[in-house]
């Protein structure tokens, strides 16, 4: 019969070597198995529907939706890696040294990537809002294709050097058996945090206020019913610029909100604002942005509304479907 140091561990037949399992309250424990799995099947389901929506149909091939490509695959990722991020939460990783150091960058390269399309985003905007005469001839579909996928690579390769010591060495700071850590210095750390967020989003608000205050102009100016025959042959293309620039604005707010008590409690280390329940609170809020995003899609672009029904009909097996008009 196993003692209860032994039912304790995480592998009890190593019991010198194994990491011991934690004691979660009650809060944490509802998180953890319940809420973050619902929470990962939702967003890999919901993602994958704007992966195949964006990438089967033609009218849907646009600059601006290929940034919602590109941020749909970084949550779609974020929603797989985070049922690793259970085994983690739950205080035994059992798939070994080497899996914890891929699953740990993928994770970094994720969620740079993301915040790299929201920063692209905010671009697109800016360029389509504020100087839309040159939108077609700088935000081309193989500019915006050439800057994702820069985006990604740049978002590999840096946080690839960011853990380089945890690669070279992989248990270099496991403790014990059962046990997935990647620890960097403070001075990387408090760097990492000003890159991968502090300076996006002090860019994205910048463009975004930007792109509010020649929005509203715009919108005053729709109101007022000039009659000019220049703004006549733009107000149907200037409206829905407007339409997306305020979606994407919303999709935005929402990662920040989600985002933001994550990498300030990282900056601050143990903040005494958040309670016990604080750590597993933060990072499923991190997880959930990832979740929320192609909810708002849902209710605000019609086009995705339509694929969805289209693709769950199955009628995107059809002759000719990727022609289908969804716009």
């Amino acid at each position: 019969m196993e003692t209860q140091d032994e039912a304790e561990l995480c592998f009890p037949e190593l019991f010198n070597a194994s990491c011991r399992k934690p004691k979660h309250p009650h809060s944490d424990a509802v998180l953890i198995y319940i809420v973050m799995p619902l929470t990962s099947l939702l967003t890999v389901i919901l993602n994958l529907l704007v992966i195949i929506s964006i990438s089967h149909f033609k009218q849907l091939h646009t600059p601006t939706n290929l940034l919602l490509l590109s941020l749909a695959g970084s949550d779609f990722f974020v929603g797989v890696l985070m049922c690793f991020h259970i085994l983690i939460s739950d205080g035994c990783w059992v798939l070994g040294d080497i899996m914890c150091a891929l699953y740990s960058i993928l994770e970094f390269t994720a969620t740079s990537a993301s915040v790299g399309t929201m920063v692209l985003i905010s671009v697109d905007r800016y360029v389509a809002i504020c100087v839309p005469l040159r939108y077609s001839t700088k935000i081309t579909v193989s500019r915006v294709t050439t800057c994702i996928c820069l985006c990604w690579v740049c978002s590999f390769i840096y946080n690839a050097l960011l853990i380089h010591d945890n690669l070279e060495q992989l248990d270099r700071y496991i403790s014990c058996i059962g046990e997935c850590v990647i620890v960097i210095s403070s001075f990387a750390g408090v760097a990492d945090i000003v890159m991968t967020f502090f300076a996006p989003v002090t860019v994205i608000i910048v463009l975004y206020m930007r792109v509010f205050v020649v929005a509203v102009s715009q919108a005053r100016a729709m109101r007022s019913h000039i009659s000019s025959i220049t703004f006549s042959g733009t107000v149907s293309a200037k409206k829905s610029e407007l339409k997306a620039a305020r979606t994407l604005g919303v999709v935005i707010v929402v990662f920040l909100t989600c985002l933001c008590p994550y990498f300030i409690s990282s900056l601050l280390g143990e903040n005494s604002l958040f309670n016990a329940t604080s750590v597993p609170l933060q990072s499923w809020l991190f997880y959930f942005n990832s979740c929320l995003n192609p909810v708002i899609y849902a209710f605000c672009y019609p086009w995705y509304r339509k694929s969805i029904k289209l693709i769950v009909t199955l009628k995107i097996f059809e002759r000719d479907s990727r022609k289908a008009r969804v716009l």
